[in-house]
């Protein structure tokens, strides 16, 4: 995660412009194809007219509002929030009926002469509406002006008939569905006039709200009323009480009483019985009560006496008579007292019996009065009802009726529309016949060939890159491996010899002194010495981590910057399996390494001077294991003696990828030297070459690579030939670039 990330980091527009050289073919032929192929297709296109025509919609029209119960009729909307009506009168153009009018009207025909297709017919068929606006934009494309303006022409007149025949199907529907409902919402009314009628006949209503007003202030004037009759009662029952002790009588006696006392009947035998007594009293006097006359008197008292009762129970009745006989007999100044009574008694009894006559009037005035409140009291209590149900019944008859009177007046103004010619859409403006094509546009489908070609070009090369596996930067090298970079070697050019063919400089240090290539391999050998710092650095061993990124064209050459030094340096080709040198040197390969160290010669005898100081190595005949050899108490004593004898050894060893003969070399060198080639190693094998020299816990001295050009972002001054160039030009012939190891 953050190799790819510092990778991210690292990218550039130098890096993309590097990889759209490094694919320029493969750019270049699809731009061509590209250009070429819309230069072509925009030449031979035969030219589109373009036909253009604009109608407008209005929402409502005179049908609108016609009908407040049902749909409106000839109102443009939609039934849903989302629903555009443009779009919606849009589809309705776009409709087949509308097409096939069309097509029919102006017999249309394909290539083949047969009737035009629907789809065929839509194809170049475009509405739209303009936007902010109600308008709608028809557009039709056509070979041929004329038939492409009169397409859009027949096509908004058959819209427009198509509109006010729809508008008049609405209003037709809307009379007939009023002639419907009429009759029925006139008996409705009627039904809620019965209702309320029969709800006042019912209740006695005439206006419940004037009824509660008075009915409030009627119980008002009742309680009023009511006080005073309380009062009134109170004061009759204390001047009751009071006449009633004065007279010691209770008010049914008073009445009788006075009811006595205004009899003349009852006054004539009260005297006569009175008279009788005092003469009987006047006989006793003076005759004893056997006598005669005493007892004549008796008699006339008790005859007297029973008359009075019988008097007395004629005006009064039984009860009292007998209440009032009672007390005469009890007393015997009742007569006097009480049947007799004076001018004052008499006064205080009238006062009693009105008093009394008051308190029961008003007693039922009272009882009037409370019965009067608690029927005024029901009546309002049960107001509240009866309006609630008289506004139902009223509401519902102003509904009935307000339908009505609405259904009527719509079916008037229907019958007047039905027969008018009313529609949403008006023409904004005819369509003309074009005269300036506009397809096929060739400035800009060039253009857009060039813009299509570029980028798809620029694609492909990106595409084929992120395909490409192989290293393709001095860079990316260094971020993948992160050893130190000793040296950059650039791309080696061939060269034609005097026989007129290529030949392949592998020593170009040698033979070529002044050249860039010679150059880099100084500065490798002058880094060399100053990467180990604790001791001195004599075996150099140099691997890759695949064949092909030239580690036996940098053993060699470096083996030779070396020497011209005046170091004696010997070169040992340990690469048994596909030896170089002997080729590189082009000496024999009879004795060399394997040979050495199967004792089948000696050391001295092996080795060939190349230079004066000089010594090379070869391989010798090939072992059936090599690794057995390599890995032995043999190669260790070889690698220590010739560490002694000779002031640099270096070891052109197999690549690390392929066998495990260089893990086992690079224990008798004093460091690894790993050889890399942009465009023939990949992240993957430099990456696992980069894990097997961690493993084992080589000492890595750093990197080499080899075959730099621009391309892989090496920008050394001795890459460039300006500076060795000029020395030798007339040398230089032309060459193309290779310098691999096979």
């Amino acid at each position: 995660m953050t190799s790819n990330q510092e990778e991210q980091d690292y990218i550039d527009f130098q890096q993309y412009w590097s990889i759209l050289k490094r694919r320029w073919l493969p750019i270049t032929i699809i731009f061509a194809s590209v250009f070429g192929l819309s230069t072509v297709l925009t030449l031979t296109q035969k030219p589109i007219y373009e036909a253009e025509g604009k109608l407008r919609l209005d929402k409502n029209n005179s049908l609108s509002s016609l009908t407040g119960v049902a749909e409106k009729v000839g109102e443009i909307s939609g039934v849903t929030n989302l629903s555009n009506p443009l779009e919606t009168e849009a589809e309705i153009i776009r409709s087949n009926p509308l097409v096939e009018k069309v097509i029919s009207d102006l017999a249309l025909k394909d290539k083949e002469g047969k009737p035009l297709r629907i789809e065929s017919f839509l194809k170049p068929l475009k509405v739209k509406s303009v936007k902010g606006t109600d308008v709608l934009q028809i557009s039709y494309n056509g070979q041929k002006p004329e038939e492409a303006a009169r397409v859009i022409n027949t096509l908004m007149d058959i819209y427009l008939k198509n509109n006010i025949e729809n508008n008049r199907k609405q209003a037709t529907a809307a009379r007939v569905f009023l002639d419907q409902q009429l009759p029925q919402v006139e008996k409705q009314v009627a039904k809620a006039e019965a209702d309320v009628r029969l709800f006042k006949d019912k209740y006695q209503v005439v206006a419940l709200d004037e009824e509660a007003k008075v009915g409030v202030a009627s119980i008002k004037g009742l309680s009023d009323d009511i006080t005073r009759a309380q009062s009134e009662l109170a004061a009759a029952n204390s001047r009751s009480e009071a006449l009633q002790g004065q007279l010691k009588l209770n008010a049914q006696q008073a009445v009788a009483l006075s009811t006595l006392s205004q009899t003349p009947g009852v006054q004539q035998v009260l005297t006569e019985y009175q008279k009788v007594q005092d003469q009987l009293a006047v006989e006793r006097s003076r005759l004893t009560d056997e006598h005669p006359t005493i007892t004549n008197l008796l008699k006339k008292t008790e005859a007297l006496k029973k008359q009075l009762q019988g008097r007395v129970a004629e005006n009064l009745g039984d009860s009292l008579g007998n209440s009032t006989g009672n007390s005469i007999e009890d007393s015997q100044s009742l007569s006097e007292k009480n049947l007799q009574i004076g001018e004052l008694k008499q006064t205080l009894t009238a006062d009693l019996v009105r008093a009394e006559v008051e308190k029961l009037a008003s007693v039922n005035r009272l009882n009037i009065l409370e019965k009067s409140l608690e029927i005024y009291k029901g009546r309002l209590g049960a107001i509240p009802k009866l309006e609630e149900k008289q506004r139902g019944l009223e509401r519902k008859l102003l509904v009935a009726q307000s339908t009505y009177q609405q259904l009527l007046k719509q079916l008037q103004e229907v019958r007047v529309i039905e027969n008018q010619n009313v529609g949403n859409a008006r023409v904004v403006s005819l369509a003309l016949v074009p005269d300036k094509p506009i397809s096929p546009k060739v400035p800009l489908n060039l253009a857009l060939g060039v813009f299509l070609g570029i980028l798809l070009g620029a694609g492909t090369a990106l595409v084929l890159e992120a395909m490409d596996k192989s290293l393709k930067t001095l860079d990316e090298t260094k971020r993948l491996l992160d050893y130190p970079l000793l040296g950059a070697i650039p791309l080696v050019d061939k060269k034609v010899n005097a026989d007129g063919n290529f030949e392949q400089p592998e020593l170009s240090v040698l033979n070529d002194p002044y050249s860039p290539v010679s150059a880099s391999f100084e500065m490798l050998q002058t880094n060399l010495g100053l990467s180990i710092s604790d001791k001195t650095l004599k075996v150099i061993a140099i691997s890759s981590s695949i064949p092909g990124e030239g580690k036996s064209f940098v053993s060699a050459n470096l083996a030779v910057a070396m020497a011209q030094l005046g170091k004696r340096v010997l070169l040992i080709d340990a690469d048994m399996r596909r030896s170089r040198q002997h080729e590189v040197w082009q000496i024999p390969n009879l004795k060399g390494l394997a040979n050495v160290l199967t004792n089948q010669t000696e050391l001295r005898y092996a080795t060939q001077e190349a230079l004066v100081t000089l010594e090379v190595l070869t391989a010798g005949t090939t072992p059936p294991n090599p690794l057995a050899l390599l890995d032995s108490q043999k190669m260790a004593d070889l690698v220590q003696k010739v560490s002694e004898e000779y002031d640099f050894v270096i070891i052109d060893a197999p690549p690390l990828t392929a066998v495990a003969d260089p893990l086992t070399i690079g224990k008798y060198a004093d460091g690894m030297l790993l050889v890399v080639r942009p465009g023939v190693g990949t992240r993957e094998t430099v990456s696992t070459a980069k894990s097997l020299l961690e493993q084992a816990g080589q000492r890595v001295l750093g990197m080499v690579v080899n075959g730099v050009t621009t391309q892989h972002g090496y920008g050394g001054y001795y890459y460039s030939k300006g500076y060795y160039g000029n020395r030798n030009k007339d040398e230089q012939l032309s060459s193309i670039s290779t310098s691999k190891d096979s």
